[in-house]
């Protein structure tokens, strides 16, 4: 491993996340990783990583680093404002770092999560085959915890360019500022009474100060689903849970392996990037679409990543 960027101030919540652990669900481990995966994985291609290579996920700030030695990193995701030496630096376009440059974040922009990609990928601690930083059990990432000032970022590789040349063209890029949910209907959808079938699909949602990288509480109109209470059964990621009290909860990238509340929705895989982005007193909305639209959408966000492979 080689050292390459030193923390002098971590920013608000900064992780070390991959693609997370899929396979320990099935022991009641959460898959964890980054929130938004397409910013995730345009930024590690852009300096030519595996498209699964750890990154930081940089939450509602950035934190404040120090090249140790020339490295490659590109930042993607929420517009945080990043400059190198006081200086202005593109995003989603590979960005050359000398040794002693300072990177830093100005303000928040835009969106809730950065991603900062170094060429070598992102080191560390792996556990149950994955980097990504699981907070509850304190494992992964740096020793299962936050950045704070003064860790030391290493890559896993030695050997990276140090030539800055590929960007993502914006009509490529999520459009994070449309807040709108394509979604497909849950198994659990007809219990939805009338009115609030409707409501599902025309009403504006606000997302609660109360969410995190588990799931995302929604306040807005009152959702009714009466009947037999249900089994536990598996979830996913993009699950639209509706517990007794009516208000939705939309399960994102820590969220429990198992639960029993009627699932009246899933969100398309192809917008959970843009619902990575909200922030809490965000609005929100959800557009029905069907399965065969949701995998179309999710055949373009692969075939603009893979332009960056080419």
């Amino acid at each position: 491993m080689t050292e390459v960027l030193r923390v002098v101030q971590p920013g608000l919540f900064t992780t070390i996340q991959d693609i997370g652990r899929p396979q320990a669900m099935a022991a009641g481990v959460p898959a964890g990783g980054a929130m938004d995966r397409f910013a995730h994985s345009a930024a590690n291609l852009l300096v030519g990583n595996e498209r699964g290579a750890a990154t930081l996920e940089c939450t509602l700030s950035g934190p404040r680093m120090v090249a140790e030695q020339d490295c490659l990193i590109a930042i993607t995701g929420a517009d945080f404002e990043p400059r190198v030496n006081g200086a202005s630096v593109p995003m989603w376009t590979g960005v050359s770092l000398a040794a002693g440059a300072e990177l830093t974040f100005g303000g928040r922009r835009s969106g809730a999560r950065s991603y900062v990609a170094v060429a070598g990928g992102v080191a560390g601690d792996r556990w149950l085959g994955s980097m990504s930083t699981n907070l509850m059990c304190a494992r992964g990432g740096m020793h299962g915890r936050a950045l704070i000032a003064g860790d030391v970022i290493s890559v896993q590789s030695s050997t990276f360019p140090l030539i800055a040349a590929r960007s993502m063209d914006d009509q490529l890029r999520p459009r994070y500022e449309d807040r709108t949910l394509h979604t497909i209907v849950g198994p659990h959808f007809t219990r939805l009474q009338a009115e609030s079938r409707q409501a599902m699909f025309e009403a504006t949602y606000t997302l609660s100060h109360d969410s995190n990288r588990m799931g995302y509480r929604l306040e807005g109109p009152r959702l009714d689903a009466p009947g037999d209470e249900l089994l536990s059964f598996g979830l996913v990621a993009g699950v639209v849970q509706l517990p007794s009290g009516g208000q939705p909860i939309l399960l994102m990238a820590d969220h429990q392996t198992a639960g029993g509340y009627p699932i009246v929705a899933t969100v398309a895989s192809a917008s959970m990037p843009v619902a990575a982005q909200l922030a809490p007193g965000d609005e929100v909305r959800f557009a029905e679409i069907s399965l065969e639209a949701a995998l179309e959408l999710r055949a373009n966000q692969r075939a603009a990543l893979e332009s960056l492979t080419t």
